[in-house]
């Protein structure tokens, strides 16, 4: 269990450092031919990546001062580092949302964009769900702050996602605590009304049990949708991503209702987890190749082993198995060359 503050001011200090650590950039080397290598960006974490309308969209915070959102555009997988983003948020100062903008994911919702991302006031105990609206259907123009997001008991929430249903139907999963104190992260679900509001109680789906959920705090985390077909899965982070031994997780639903913990089966095992040369792989999102035939894992990983918060963003295909789960197979070492996405021009 965490230290309570101690032990999560350790985290930020991490976090600080990495961010304050010397060649910093969002912008990947140039790249050529018929493959590419990772790291595709040299410095960022929990990516988040989007196709739409045959362009890739990566969002993410400020990497030095994370009170801003930026997203980027490339019609190329391998190039959502180069640098043209764009600012599409800002924080105000002085405001429960001013600091520590976390994981900002970007989601095309019922013909309107919206941003998700974690904020609080300089306090970790103060983060909540913030919901960022699109002034434009072009997503790298400015959002605007819709509210908070939060279910009724307003406790400790990072790392929203939606889920939409083949009804129609929404619901927000995010990582937060039980209480209000920090014991563990665990994973939550919740009913919503529009794509802003949470309208009924949370239930919790997922807690970190097995020993390779606790390495260095008992940690459930950055909760990702993955559908294949009418199979879907919700592939998460475990442990502390400052080890290591940070890792992908993975829930199945069992067709049953989604806000009933019974309708999901947690796989015993991580599905993605460190390889002797790739260490601490984790926070992902997914997208498919141009042409629809692949699909592709967005995540960061650390910069070398034992780097804590210093972590670059990497990209890799995978596979289905024949019971219709993903195998994401192996972390592919960096400067390896890997074939660029199925389709590109």
């Amino acid at each position: 269990m965490r230290i309570k503050v101690l032990v999560f001011s350790f985290r930020l200090l991490l976090v600080a450092l990495a961010f304050l650590a010397p060649a910093i950039t969002f912008a990947a080397e140039p790249v050529g031919g018929q493959t590419f290598t990772n790291p595709i960006v040299s410095r960022g974490a929990d990516p988040w990546v989007i196709r739409w309308n045959s362009t890739y969209y990566f969002c993410q915070s400020e990497p030095y001062h994370p009170s801003s959102v930026w997203v980027n555009a490339a019609v190329k997988l391998e190039n959502i580092g180069r640098d043209s983003w764009k600012c599409v948020w800002r924080s105000t100062p002085g405001t429960p949302y001013s600091k520590e903008v976390w994981a900002p994911e970007l989601h095309f919702i019922r013909g309107k964009w919206y941003i998700y991302a974690a904020a609080d006031n300089g306090d970790n105990s103060n983060h909540r769900m913030y919901v960022l609206e699109g002034t434009s259907t072009d997503p790298t123009q400015p959002f605007i702050l819709k509210g908070k997001i939060a279910a009724p008991g307003d406790r400790w929430a990072i790392d929203g996602t939606v889920l939409e249903m083949s009804d129609g139907k929404l619901y927000f999963i995010w990582s937060g605590w039980e209480g209000a104190e920090n014991v563990a992260q665990e994973l939550y679900i919740a009913p919503m009304s529009n794509p802003w509001t949470i309208d009924g109680p949370r239930v919790c789906i997922s807690k970190p049990e097995h020993v390779w959920e606790r390495h260095g705090l008992p940690i459930n985390e950055g909760p990702e949708v993955l559908w294949n077909g009418n199979r879907l899965f919700v592939v998460y982070s475990a442990s502390g991503m400052w080890t290591d031994d940070y890792c992908l997780g993975e829930l199945a639903w069992n067709g049953g209702d989604v806000l009933d913990p019974k309708s999901w089966v947690k796989n015993p095992e991580p599905v993605f987890s460190s390889s002797s040369t790739v260490f601490g792989p984790g926070h992902c999102s997914f997208v498919t190749s141009p042409d629809g035939k692949e699909g592709w894992i967005v995540y960061h990983a650390h910069v070398h082993r034992g780097s804590g918060a210093a972590r670059d963003v990497r990209i890799q295909p995978f596979i289905w198995n024949a019971d219709g789960s993903p195998n994401f197979g192996t972390p592919v070492s960096a400067g390896v060359p890997l074939a660029r996405p199925s389709g590109e021009e």
